[in-house]
């Protein structure tokens, strides 16, 4: 196991142990929500966006038990984000991280309950008493996760996305879309571990914030492409939907080749800022490989 696998496995299951505690137990009442929210959060997906708080808090000094508390919150807004993305009234999806979709396994209002429910749980670990001593700086990390998941960011780009539905979208206008309904809780995922430092470098936190904008761009360019070129098993999703769709996607705009070189391109400029600081941004560096070459 590499050095970056490592790191990555005790993230995730740091992250994993930490999310067990913070879901209400199955056997509190009501059971049959609280089962559902659990098997909505836990035991799969890549949790990259704890690895990005991690990552960025790595650069910036932060303290490591205010990041888990972050990671926690952004994991259970990304994990409300698919429940409700798969429902019926959205995408309609029937498999999520190679299991049954939260609405095929209980049905759409106990999924719809889950969405609700994470989403509020999340704000209430981030507003937790004493967990940070400089409370407008706690207050600063739940507004850019509150921005970031509503209409200004995530919700915004899910509501864009499903106007976008037959259209021919330019490139601009399909990077408009993604830099909201995925870029922004990716980029607020590492500002957040970032702001979890006690002193604030400014130009760490400048280098954490252009780091991500790529970065985040970078993982829909290759959701894209692994949506086109990988199978339902390999995704743990259903491969093509998009296209079946008839949804806009960089390949579909772009082609395949001029999509991969995109995506190259983002990466690239995503590790420009992170140059000067040398092995304090090496998990960032591995992060974005990570992301690149990932097949899921």
């Amino acid at each position: 196991m590499s050095d970056f696998q490592a790191w990555a496995v005790g993230i995730q299951n740091r992250t994993e142990a930490s999310l067990s505690v913070l879901l209400p137990a199955s056997s509190i009442a009501p059971q049959r929500l609280h089962e559902a929210m659990r098997y909505a959060v836990l035991g799969g997906g890549k949790r990259i966006r704890a690895l990005l708080a991690h990552a960025a808090g790595e650069l910036c000094g932060s303290d490591s038990a205010k990041v888990d508390a972050a990671a926690a919150a952004v994991e259970l807004i990304h994990a409300y984000s698919l429940v409700h993305d798969d429902m019926p009234c959205m995408d309609d999806d029937d498999l999520r991280r190679g299991k049954p979709s939260c609405h095929k396994r209980y049905d759409d209002a106990t999924a719809l309950l889950v969405g609700d429910a994470l989403q509020t749980l999340a704000f209430q670990v981030l507003s937790q008493p004493g967990l940070f001593i400089d409370v407008p700086r706690q207050l600063e990390i739940i507004q850019m996760l509150a921005i970031a998941s509503g209409s200004r960011g995530m919700a915004g780009g899910q509501a864009i996305d499903l106007a976008s539905v037959g259209q021919n979208l330019s490139q601009a206008e399909l990077e408009h879309m993604h830099i909201h309904k995925t870029g922004a809780l990716i980029r607020a995922a590492a500002m957040m571990g970032a702001y979890c430092a006690e002193d604030s470098d400014t130009e760490r936190l400048h280098a954490v914030d252009t780091y991500a904008q790529s970065i985040g761009l970078a993982f829909q360019v290759v959701d894209d492409i692994l949506d086109t070129e990988a199978d339902t098993a390999t995704l743990g999703k259903t491969a093509g939907k998009d296209a079946d769709n008839n949804k806009p996607t960089y390949v579909t705009i772009l082609g395949l080749e001029r999509a991969k070189q995109m995506a190259n391109e983002l990466y690239e400029r995503a590790l420009q800022p992170l140059q000067v600081f040398g092995d304090d941004a090496l998990r960032l560096r591995q992060l974005a490989q990570f992301i690149m070459q990932r097949s899921s």
